[in-house]
Parts: structure tokens; C-alpha cells; sequence
């Protein structure tokens, strides 16, 4: 049974982009990613740890973060230019400029967090990196998963990406989110494999 689990997250991981999904020792060769992912996981993995999946989110997740940020800008930039006459001048184009570089402001924010955010997992752990001035890791040990899901606000559903939730057993460990994924439903087919893997080696040992 553990042999066929096993075949069965190879061929899942087979399925998504090559940089996205890998299997082996984490002391070994590891997937093409960022020098700050690798760094990070240099830190965070042990040695002898199997690495089953690194992801990193998809680029959707630069407008999509934004995206409130965005339209707020843009409502204020459109009432500041309907109630011109009730507000100190101020030059069209003043106006325009000032709510474009904050906009740009936003968007080169959300690339930062982009880059510095990173989902892992190995046969023994689930772990997010994130933070972009103090370091963020939600790091939960696969027998201690209770459930996952996939939860995808209409915005994300329309870029065909999706949010996948872990959930703990351990009240003392805070639910964990793998945010903004490109094809979900695999990447949770793999964490629910591995995790049903991780349970059972648990059991028989």
C-alpha cells in the first residue's frame, strides 16, 4: 500500500511544471527556484528530508494582492476629478500622477512579497516561508495535518488559481495557507497523498 501511495505522488508531481514539483534528498540537487528559496529551505530542511513539492505562487498573486489597493486608488483619483470644484485645485494631471505611482507603489510591494514567499513539502512536514522584513514560516509535521481544502475567492477563480488551507489536529498550531496556487486540486491531491503516506508509516512504525 505505502509502495503504491508512493507511485501515486510521483505521478501527481509528474504532472505539474517542472519547477514546481520534485522528489528527493534535501541535501541533494533541488529544483530550479529563486537563491532565496534555496537559501531558505537550506535553513529550514533537515538533513535526509525528502522534498515533494517547492511552489512558489502563481504570478497572479502580484495583481490579485493588489487589487484592492488598485480600485480603492482609482475610486479616490475619480471622486478627487468629479468634485474638483469643492476641493483645493489641483491639476489633472497632478492627480493622475500621484495615484499611478502609487499604484506602482503597490504593485513592485506585492512583487517583494511575491519573491519572497515560498510553499514546501516534504515527506515529513508542510511548510510556508513568507515575510519580507521579518521572516514568516508556518511549519506543521504531516501527522499532525487533520484536513486541507481549497478555497478560491471569484477573483482567483476567474485567473484559474486557488488558496489551499491546512488545517491542524494541534490546537497550538495555527491553520496555514498556501495562497494563490496555479492548479490547486493537484497540488492537494499531493499534499493529501503524502500526508495519508506520512499517517501510515507513523502507524506501522
Amino acid at each position: 500500500m505505502v509502495a503504491a501511495n508512493e507511485k501515486d505522488v510521483q505521478e501527481r508531481v509528474s504532472s505539474l511544471h517542472p519547477i514546481e514539483g520534485a522528489a528527493g534528498a534535501a541535501t541533494a540537487d533541488m529544483p530550479l527556484v529563486t537563491s532565496l528559496a534555496a537559501l531558505l529551505t537550506r535553513h529550514v530542511l533537515r538533513d535526509g528530508e525528502l522534498v515533494i513539492l517547492i511552489l512558489k505562487p502563481s504570478i497572479w498573486f502580484i495583481p490579485l494582492s493588489s487589487l484592492a489597493f488598485v480600485a480603492a486608488t482609482v475610486a479616490l483619483m475619480i471622486l478627487a476629478r468629479l468634485l474638483g470644484d469643492h476641493l483645493p485645485p489641483v491639476h489633472p494631471r497632478v492627480l493622475l500622477e500621484a495615484g499611478s505611482f502609487a499604484i506602482a507603489a503597490r504593485l513592485m510591494w506585492a512583487v517583494v512579497q511575491w519573491s519572497n514567499r515560498l510553499y514546501v513539502l516534504t515527506d515529513l512536514r508542510i511548510v510556508k516561508i513568507s515575510g519580507v522584513f521579518n521572516l514568516n514560516i508556518f511549519d506543521c509535521p504531516l501527522r499532525k495535518v487533520a484536513r486541507t481544502r481549497i478555497f478560491s475567492p471569484a477573483r482567483e477563480r476567474i485567473c484559474v488559481v486557488g488558496s489551499i488551507e491546512i488545517i491542524p489536529a494541534d490546537d497550538s498550531i495555527p491553520v496555514g495557507t498556501w495562497q494563490t496556487v496555479s492548479k490547486p486540486a493537484q497540488v492537494r491531491e499531493v499534499i493529501v497523498a503524502t500526508v495519508n503516506r506520512a499517517k501510515q508509516g507513523c502507524h506501522g512504525s
